[in-house]
């Protein structure tokens, strides 16, 4: 037990000590107020925020993760895949060379021995019926865009990742303050404790309860050391960092108040969001690809040329020599077993892309009024522990303060006033990281361009 009894100090010495460490809490309770984090106003920073470089804008650490971040570099290569795919999609395929001996006699394999014996030399095209390369373009193009559209998705989720993880690392790091700062009031109450017990004027039960409250501030201190490296690893990851690098300190968090209003959150969002947009592209692709299929019920073309030259006769006479163009097509006879299945193949992937487009509309109106709901009561919390409850709790403590220099206060009466006055900062400051917390997700739900 942390307290002491000093039967030898004289009666006046103890009361003025008493006075002197009463008086001494004042600025303490005062400098609890929650404000953007100045160390200049709270003291020395304390050992668990020694480590930090100076605090790093968020803008910049979005531009960062945007450049670096592996997931987004990997989605912006398959984007330029898909974009290269386009022309291919629509190009004629290799014509064909051909070159050899026709018609050669077996019994003497003379060249001019008979009028029908010919070297020649060909080439061949074969032409898709008229539409067919139309529609291939049109399906690797729409590829293409969906495949932009997953690009943007997937900067815009890599960003909303990052700014999660940067809000709830300013608020392990705010509460980190919060709580060392209360720790060093507590231990001034632990000191009154114990002098007004040591002269009578208190009980065992305050010393105590005093100590339990300390033991829950380093409590509370290894549970936020606990959270902190799990957050820092997750910045790191989505900029792109390796793991000896050292992790962004985060500005102070701000409440910044932005008009919410569902409707038109939900009008901006199926008109930009990504993900949606993708799937739309996707319906358009497969639209595109039923008509290919629907096609291949027409013949292509092969269309040869060829020059064929013969020797002349035995006798000298000369052979003139020969040119052929010939024309083929292809019989698309196997309906039941090749073209039939390749429709059914088609429609049941556009009707897919359709219903997923469905149920990615009413999932998004579903988490956007979630988001929404979740942004405006944090908001309203804030706003109600900045302006209401924190000033008249520490009023309270104030004058508790007061009460408790002349004895009107039992000291279990002040203790509490204080714990409930750190309660209310640690959850105004909850409150406002959830609140951005919730913005940051409105952005992705609607897809705002990352910011």
């Amino acid at each position: 037990m942390r307290f002491t009894l000093s039967h030898a100090v004289p009666r006046p010495l103890h009361a003025i000590r008493h006075l002197v460490l009463v008086s001494a809490i004042v600025p303490l309770a005062h400098a609890a107020e929650l404000r953007p984090p100045d160390p200049a106003a709270e003291g020395a920073v304390p050992p668990a925020m020694a480590t930090f470089k100076a605090a790093e804008p968020l803008a910049k650490l979005v531009a960062e993760a945007v450049q670096n971040n592996p997931e987004i570099q990997a989605a912006r290569k398959d984007s330029d895949a898909a974009s290269q795919r386009i022309a291919p999609a629509a190009a004629l395929d290799d014509p064909m060379l051909e070159a050899g001996f026709v018609n050669v006699p077996t019994n003497s394999f003379r060249l001019d021995q008979e009028d029908m014996t010919m070297k020649m030399v060909g080439v061949s095209q074969r032409f898709p019926y008229p539409g067919k390369r139309g529609l291939r373009e049109d399906v690797a193009s729409a590829d293409a865009r969906a495949a932009d559209y997953n690009l943007q998705e997937t900067v815009n989720r890599i960003v909303r990742d990052l700014k999660v993880a940067y809000f709830d690392l300013g608020l392990v790091l705010a509460s980190t303050r919060l709580v060392e700062k209360n720790r060093a009031i507590l231990e001034q109450f632990l000191r009154i404790a114990e002098a007004r017990y040591a002269v009578g004027q208190g009980n065992q039960a305050d010393v105590l309860k005093a100590q339990t409250q300390l033991s829950k501030m380093d409590d509370e201190l290894i549970k936020l050391g606990r959270e902190r490296p799990m957050l820092e690893a997750d910045m790191n990851r989505t900029l792109g960092r390796g793991i000896a690098s050292v992790p962004p300190a985060p500005e102070p968090a701000e409440l910044r108040e932005t008009p919410l209003r569902f409707e038109a959150l939900y009008e901006h969002a199926l008109r930009s969001r990504p993900q949606l947009l993708a799937l739309q592209s996707t319906i358009a692709r497969n639209e595109k690809a039923l008509a290919l299929a629907h096609k291949d019920y027409y013949p292509d073309f092969d269309v040869r040329l060829s020059y064929d030259q013969r020797d002349n006769m035995p006798n000298g006479t000369k052979r003139s020599d020969m040119v052929s163009v010939t024309l083929a097509i292809n019989l698309p006879v196997w309906h039941e077993s090749k073209r039939g299945p390749r429709v059914a193949e088609a429609q049941a992937m556009r009707d897919q892309a359709e219903r997923m487009y469905a149920a990615q509309r009413n999932e998004l109106a579903m988490k956007l009024r979630q988001q929404n709901a979740t942004a405006e009561q944090n908001l309203r919390s804030a706003r109600l522990y900045q302006k209401d409850i924190l000033p008249q709790a520490r009023l309270t403590v104030e004058a508790s303060l007061a009460a408790y220099r002349v004895n009107r206060v039992d000291f279990l009466t002040l203790l509490d006033n204080q714990m409930s006055i750190f309660n209310f900062e640690l959850a105004y400051a909850a409150a406002v990281a959830n609140y951005n917390k919730a913005l940051a997700e409105i952005d992705l739900l609607t897809g705002r361009p990352a910011q």
